[in-house]
């Protein structure tokens, strides 16, 4: 009997995997730079646009300001400061049509595992298609998979959910056939999902709840953009949106900056803004006035203060308390008090994943990624041609996204100058001290800091969130500047020593 006809791996010069805002704008990234090299993304789901085509929750927007979420290479067309998440979708697919990306990417693929071949200098991805397993070769791998988990949100432990009659949902997993109107809603929580979810709610039900643990720094910011659409109208498209993104940059830069220098300032700037939105007699001090300082965990913003035309509408409350029990018509409180619902939503946060929760492994050994460095926050320690994205926690995400990708372009075109095969960010310091990688006080940042590589103490392992600082490692810094180690073809053949350019 002769043997079954094997499949040869589909094979690209880059492999991204994911298809949301990350992984389109790297792979349009490479089009522009390096349209000889080919590109393939694998994406686990149906569709793309990530979390843009996940979530599906009411008022669903970006909490950052469109003009630098979005790609520095594609101007924002819209006026709106906060747009909705189906532009954003749309704006991530009209890229991907635009640099010819359709085509090259290939849905239901879930990567599991990818190992690193030193002979042959590349490395072999496994995914899931649902069908059984397909195989595929690069050259490099690129990790666009975000930071949390798509498969479910995080939900802590709530008491007595079984006995509740009403529907329990959390935002993640939002059902098409939820019927709020009218209805009694309690959303537990005080981030940005739940600040968002309440006033594109309120109208419809009869009253909804936001009731919190402990609240947030919740700040409202101009529906619409102004300066961006005069920008446009004086500069045309292209050069308004750049000097739209600048001035942004430096604003969100600044406030950050000064939250953190002046805690007490903005503290008090913040409590003003609050109480002279809300209705007169209202409790800020328990309601809107967190136990941290500015900026120790992200900032919460309203397109013109919605939130807070809810609630002096009459439409919303705030309920500042914890759960002590659910009960067959709503929820008690620790306090003795009872909200009574009909639909409580769980607006409690994510479940963070690193890497997508893809298994690598070199010649045949497995990486524990909680042991590796991130080197200028894109390369792992010690792993050959291979790069991620983690957006900034302080900062609009596609910000890092745009200089990662840039950075690789640069990467690939000195792998190109110098005929190299295999590049490397070796860590020759093993005893550095490290500090978690995202160094962010938030409970979901908190909740999985040992599932993630390692910051360094010294660059270039110590890369803080501060994108003008990034701006000098990733983009004006010279690749070779003696802290990667390149190969050549004929190093990588025999498996000879990686030599570090002189």
């Amino acid at each position: 009997m002769s043997e079954p006809d094997t499949v040869a791996p589909e094979h690209a010069d880059v492999l991204v995997i994911g298809a949301g805002l990350s992984g389109i704008g790297v792979a349009a990234r490479l089009r522009r730079e390096h349209p000889e090299r080919t590109v393939l993304i694998l994406e686990s789901r149906s569709a793309s646009g990530g979390t843009w085509d996940l979530f599906r929750y009411p008022g669903i927007r970006t909490d950052s300001d469109v003009q630098t979420y979005g790609y520095d290479f594609k101007p924002w067309q819209g006026s709106t400061a906060l747009a909705p998440a189906a532009d954003i979708l749309g704006y991530v697919r009209d890229t991907a049509r635009e640099y010819r990306l359709d085509e090259r990417i290939r849905y239901r693929h879930k990567v599991v595992r990818a190992d690193w071949s030193s002979p042959n200098a590349c490395w072999t991805v496994t995914a899931d298609t649902g069908d059984g397993t397909a195989t595929f070769t690069t050259n490099w791998l690129f990790c666009a998979t975000g930071y949390y988990n798509y498969e479910h949100g995080y939900t802590p432990e709530l008491p007595g959910t079984e006995r509740f009659t009403g529907r329990l949902v959390h935002p993640q997993q939002w059902p098409e056939d939820l019927d709020y109107a009218g209805k009694r809603v309690v959303v537990i929580g005080s981030g940005a999902t739940a600040v968002t979810l309440i006033p594109a709610m309120a109208d419809a039900t009869a009253h909804v709840t936001m009731l919190q643990r402990s609240p947030s720094y919740i700040i409202p910011l101009p529906a619409e953009d102004k300066l961006h659409t005069l920008f446009r109208r004086v500069l045309g498209d292209e050069r308004g949106y750049r000097l739209t993104r600048q001035k942004n940059i430096a604003q969100n830069v600044w406030v950050y900056k000064l939250c953190q220098r002046f805690p007490r300032q903005a503290r008090a700037v913040i409590r003003w803004l609050n109480k002279r939105l809300l209705p007169t007699g209202f409790d800020v001090d328990t309601h809107f006035n967190p136990r941290y300082d500015p900026w120790d965990q992200r900032l919460c913003v309203v397109p013109g203060g919605d939130l807070f035309s809810a609630i002096r509408r009459g439409k919303a409350s705030v309920v500042t308390d914890t759960v002590d029990t659910f009960t067959e018509t709503g929820i008690a409180l620790t306090s003795g008090r009872h909200l009574d619902a009909d639909i409580v939503i769980t607006a409690t946060g994510l479940d963070l994943l690193a890497l997508g929760g893809i298994t690598l492994s070199l010649d045949g050994t497995p990486v524990d990624i909680t042991t590796r460095l991130a080197f200028k926050g894109t390369m792992l320690s010690d792993v050959p041609n291979f790069s991620f994205a983690v957006g900034y926690t302080n900062a609009p995400w596609t910000l890092k996204v745009d200089l990662v990708a840039e950075y690789l372009c640069r990467v690939l075109t000195a792998m190109d100058r110098r005929g190299a095969t295999v590049v490397i960010a070796e860590n020759d310091r093993p005893d550095m001290p490290t500090r978690p990688l995202l160094d962010f006080a938030a409970g979901y940042v908190q909740r999985s800091l040992d599932l993630w590589p390692r910051a360094g103490s010294v660059d270039p392992w110590n890369l803080q969130m501060d994108y003008y600082k990034d701006i000098t490692v990733l983009r004006n810094t010279p690749v070779d500047d003696g802290t990667l180690t390149f190969t050549g073809a004929d190093e990588a053949t025999r498996g000879g020593d990686l030599v570090r350019p002189d």
